[in-house]
């Protein structure tokens, strides 16, 4: 994630390298002309080269920039060519200059001659290369190593969101208030199942890392204990239903990223209809990204656009999401919610999609 300050100090920075490194090209080409005995007005031969290099190398650089993105060994074969070229350039100008200077006496007598000047300034265009290309890759590993501390601080935070949220005493309420009606109504049996729920939902949370990414499958088990502790408290009112590919279940994402997506919907449509409803989870591959979505049959948000329309959400949970897959992966993912035709709300994520071991059985 590049800010308007970081671009505008890479740019000053350019400008600065450019006009004093070809600068002090000219004058040192001057400096040794003099010292070889050439005479005052030899100025125009170092003077012309150095700004030709200046304008080549401008356009070498738009060029290499826009094959950055190229496998390294076609991004050396453009950057080697755009070495030849340019120093041939620089070279054509250089004889033109001194056959100019001193007349018909500096020919070249051979073609040698000729592909000997035209290559003589190699090494300056190589050099030039050379050191743009290592201080891109110097600003990108900055970039890289900024947006690691960033998706750190994220992930650390994330976990003390979801601590937070599963440490709500509404929750633990509810969860508690329903095990002691089934207690109290004899359902010993459903009882001690909701307590080993709920201590292992609880365990999970605290052991889980959240630096670590996790399948596809085992983000689903994770949500299953969440999942089995509000099955007891709704019972039928609440329907789930999941559609996975198949090959998505070893598909690498955050862990815990399902489970605020799921708690919105039950909180925000399930639980507020009588009837209860339907939740479904779905995974699919697309090209090179996972999708995953989450949607209820409820009411739907009145906040959001109708129909196929998409919006953002404003949830804490959706916020946090959000948030954290653009940390994460930057542009190449995306968050979207929307309100179904027929009733209720989808969330839909999409992350690349990358493969870890096989999914747990």
């Amino acid at each position: 994630m590049h800010t308007a300050d970081e671009d505008s100090r890479a740019r000053r920075l350019f400008w600065w390298l450019q006009l004093g490194g070809w600068t002090a090209y000219g004058s040192l080409g001057y400096l040794n002309g003099l010292a070889h005995g050439k005479g005052v007005d030899y100025w125009r031969l170092p003077l012309g080269v150095a700004i030709t290099g200046f304008l080549v190398t401008l356009l070498v650089r738009q060029v290499l920039r826009r094959a950055w993105g190229l496998p390294p060994a076609r991004f050396l074969a453009v950057a080697a060519a755009c070495v030849l070229a340019a120093s041939s350039v620089m070279g054509v100008v250089f004889l033109s200059l001194l056959i100019d200077w001193c007349g018909a006496d500096c020919r070249p007598a051979s073609t040698l001659g000729y592909v000997a000047y035209t290559t003589g300034h190699l090494y300056v265009v190589l050099s030039w290369v050379g050191l743009y290309t290592g201080i891109k890759y110097y600003r990108q590993l900055q970039q890289q190593t900024r947006q690691a501390l960033a998706a750190t601080a994220m992930a650390h935070q994330a976990q003390l969101k979801m601590l937070r949220y599963q440490l709500n005493p509404h929750f633990l309420f509810n969860t508690l208030n329903a095990i002691s009606t089934l207690v109290l109504d004899r359902s010993n049996d459903v009882a001690n199942q909701m307590v080993q729920g709920l201590s292992a939902f609880l365990r999970h949370s605290l052991d889980s890392d959240p630096m670590q990414r996790v399948t596809l499958k085992q983000e689903l088990d994770a949500l299953n204990l969440y999942l089995g502790i509000e099955k007891v408290r709704f019972g039928e009112r609440l329907v789930v239903e999941t559609k996975i590919a198949p090959e998505c279940y070893s598909a690498l994402l955050p862990s815990m990223l399902l489970q605020p997506l799921v708690e919105n919907s039950i909180k925000h449509a399930i639980a507020r209809m009588v009837e209860g409803g339907r939740l479904v989870i779905s995974a699919e591959r697309r090209g090179g990204q996972l999708l995953l979505g989450v949607s209820d049959n409820g009411p739907g948000c009145p906040d959001l656009p109708a129909d196929d329309s998409q919006g953002n959400g404003n949830g804490v949970g959706l916020a946090n999401t959000r948030e954290r897959l653009r940390v994460l992966y930057g542009d190449a993912q995306s968050v979207r919610v929307r309100n179904r035709t027929g009733g209720g709300v989808e969330v839909t994520l999409s992350l690349p999609f990358e493969q870890g071991g096989a999914p747990r059985e």
